[in-house]
């Protein structure tokens, strides 16, 4: 099992931007990989994945604000969120190792990590 540990969450004004990491017991690289996101209330959202050898996918929210990029050499998998806005404010979680590799199926992903707080405020 993948150990994953979120970092770099925190509150931020609206247009502003945060990097969060996740630090992995090894290397993603053969793994589909990415972010969900979950609010109270609401359901959990695909954020961004990577699959292959580096190939992203984003959900529609985000596209043209979030990069996803990872550090192999460091087993990190990071989320470049710029321009931010309330509607972000989510639990951030890093997720891995899913056979479909769908943003629409948090569900098929087997390790996650314990999640992130980012609060985006207007």
């Amino acid at each position: 099992q993948l150990q994953l540990v979120e970092s770099g969450g925190g509150s931020v004004q609206a247009g502003g931007s945060l990097r969060l990491s996740c630090a992995t017991s090894r290397s993603l690289s053969g793994y589909c990989r990415g972010w969900f996101r979950q609010s109270p209330g609401k359901a959990r959202e695909g954020v961004a994945l990577l699959y292959g050898r580096g190939h992203p996918l984003y959900g529609g929210r985000v596209r043209g604000r979030f990069t996803i990029t990872e550090d192999n050499a460091k087993n990190i998998l990071y989320l470049q969120m710029d321009s931010l806005k309330p509607e972000d404010t989510a639990t951030y979680y890093c997720a891995a190792n899913s056979p479909t590799c769908s943003l629409m199926s948090g569900a098929d992903f087997d390790d996650w990590g314990q999640g992130t707080q980012v609060t985006v405020s207007s």
